[in-house]
């Protein structure tokens, strides 16, 4: 996706939750001073691919399975751990490093890329685990404009990050498990992320013209972007 067609719905997760974009951008630029270009060439094989997008929620433990019939793997922050305890291999950690950053540490070590995000409110963890991270197989990004080795691939959870970095990789069909929209056991603004993840979602399968099973029975609640 590219920036011009993202940065409305930017505009309107912003003003939704009063971020502000001079934070998000000094987070970008912190991240690009600590990180070198990725090599996206690395992702040629999701081109024609079955991407599981691995959410956080508490129902992935029962639905790895989901996962482990994909082609690929992509998994949102703690996701990457839970898969990898139940024997599941991952091809793509998303994360912002607020969870379980000695996962995205291992993941670099083990070759393993890991898609890691700076936003405003960020920043004390980029500086503190970027450079505990392989470098190589780093993949920087952004929700604000795009800048020198940072990039921005849509998205704004990391879960609908994931799948938004699936579809800008070319997968051919994405399947969802681990996502709670309805988890009762977060808090108000966690649920008000999960609300945006949901209609960034119904956007994305919009766009692709693909229906995403993970909304089934939700699409008529979903305001749509």
């Amino acid at each position: 996706m590219d920036y011009q067609t993202w940065v409305s719905v930017y505009e309107r997760i912003l003003a939704d939750f009063g971020y502000s974009r001079v934070a998000d951008e000094r987070a970008r630029d912190t991240l690009a001073t600590l990180v070198d270009p990725f090599d996206e060439s690395r992702f040629d094989p999701v081109a024609g691919a079955t991407v599981a997008v691995a959410g956080a929620g508490p129902s992935l433990a029962d639905e790895t399975g989901v996962a482990a019939d994909a082609d690929l793997v992509f998994a949102a922050s703690t996701a990457a751990k839970t898969l990898r305890d139940a024997g599941v291999d991952v091809d793509l950690m998303v994360t912002d490093l607020d969870k379980t950053p000695a996962t995205a540490r291992t993941l670099t070590r083990e070759h393993v890329p890991v898609a890691v995000h700076a936003h405003g409110d960020n920043v004390p963890a980029v500086e503190e685990w970027v450079p505990r991270l392989d470098g190589e197989h780093v993949l920087p990004t952004t929700q604000a404009e795009p800048r020198g080795p940072v990039a921005n691939y849509g998205g704004f959870t990391d879960g609908d990050r994931a799948a938004f970095l699936a579809d800008a990789f070319g997968a051919a069909s994405l399947r969802f498990s681990g996502w709670d929209f309805d988890d009762p056991s977060v808090d108000a603004t966690k649920r008000k992320k999960l609300g945006w993840a949901e209609r960034l979602l119904e956007w994305l399968e919009r766009r692709r013209g693909e229906r995403f099973a993970v909304l089934d029975g939700r699409r008529d609640d979903i305001a749509p972007l």
